[in-house]
């Protein structure tokens, strides 16, 4: 008897997670599947971290506890928003010798298959890390040979040390003028520090 453990999320208080759970209950009956904890985010977006999530942080203490077999879940993005943080943690789970069902998906990672699957998600995780790199880099050199940064135009600079000076915040200014938080937080940290006799 696998012992499985249900993950439900919805992003919003006013989803339910009902449809996702009579639909892995279903699957759970079919397959004989014994369903030791139902775990629920309710109104937590999949973009937060592990300790904002509880009922994910209780999933993956019992994960590492082997307390379970297998993870059934409705859909890949009730996990997590990012292909490198799905890697990431099917990595974990499969040191653990813990299996992950995807319902939507139709990805079983106990069959061979799904852990061909498994296998492919993290050839593609890192081919999206590599192109990632690559932009970054090509980024830098491209900043470089033009001779750094394009300096900020000396009118637009003034309008902001006079925003800041009024007491305006550094977000309200750049939203106002339409600059980056960083520009307006650099001329505020310039404008605090002492001009040299």
């Amino acid at each position: 008897m696998k012992r499985v453990a249900l993950y439900l999320r919805v992003s919003t208080d006013t989803q339910t997670v009902e449809n996702q759970r009579r639909e892995l209950m279903a699957v759970a009956d079919r397959l004989g599947w014994t369903i030791i904890a139902e775990l629920a985010d309710e109104g937590i977006s999949g973009a937060k971290g592990r300790d904002q999530r509880p009922g994910y942080d209780r999933l993956m203490q019992m994960v590492t506890r082997r307390e379970i077999d297998l993870i059934a879940c409705w859909s890949v993005d009730r996990l997590g928003r990012s292909l490198q943080h799905l890697v990431g943690f099917l990595g974990e789970i499969n040191d653990r010798g813990v299996d992950l069902y995807l319902h939507t998906q139709g990805l079983d990672t106990s069959t061979p298959a799904g852990r061909a699957m498994f296998s492919m998600l993290s050839v593609f995780a890192e081919f999206e890390r590599s192109i990632l790199r690559q932009r970054i880099m090509a980024g830098l050199a491209r900043s470089t040979k033009k001779g750094g940064r394009p300096s900020l135009d000396p009118a637009k600079a003034d309008k902001i040390r006079r925003e800041l000076s009024r007491g305006t915040s550094i977000n309200a200014t750049a939203k106002k003028l339409k600059v980056g938080v960083a520009t307006v937080h650099r001329i505020k940290t310039q404008m605090a520090q002492p001009i040299a006799a």
